[in-house]
């Protein structure tokens, strides 16, 4: 394949990535925490970089959009953890434990919890959430940069 064919196909997915999650926010009342906001932005870079790499061939913005999708996955690991309570999530993202409280002092921590909490999973599939397919679609686009960078 030749390297406009690596870099359209590697735009097609961030673009599919970004008009998915939309889909999930808007149309399957899914509102995004602040993880989920912080995927996204990387495949904004992608599209930058990748559009920008159409009009102008550079293997550096290639890269770039490769290092913007790759920033995406790493958000995805990470938020994925969170998910997953394997580690702890910013504390501005996650929920906090109320056990243990009185009730007036669990009642204040509620109301001042994040409204979309980022240790929660709202929607999954066999297993995996959002950020979990996030992380592999977007080490696929990487990669898909990566190949267009090396070809010709």
């Amino acid at each position: 394949m030749t390297r406009r064919t690596y870099t359209l196909l590697a735009l097609a997915g961030s673009a599919g990535l970004l008009l998915g999650a939309l889909y999930f926010q808007y149309f399957r009342g899914l509102p995004p925490c602040q993880l989920c906001y912080w995927q996204r932005y990387g495949h904004f870079g992608a599209l930058g970089f990748g559009a920008i790499a159409l009009l102008i061939p550079s293997r550096i913005l290639l890269g770039l959009g490769a290092l913007a999708a790759l920033s995406s996955a790493l958000v995805g690991i990470f938020h994925s953890g969170v998910e997953r309570k394997w580690w702890d999530g910013l504390k501005s993202c996650t929920a906090p434990s109320i056990e243990g409280l009185t009730p007036a002092e669990a009642l204040e921590a509620i109301m001042n919890a994040p409204m979309v909490p980022c240790d929660q999973i709202p929607w999954e599939l066999f297993g995996l959430s959002m950020a979990n397919y996030n992380v592999f679609a977007s080490a696929a686009i990487a990669g898909l940069f990566v190949l267009a960078a090396k070809s010709r």
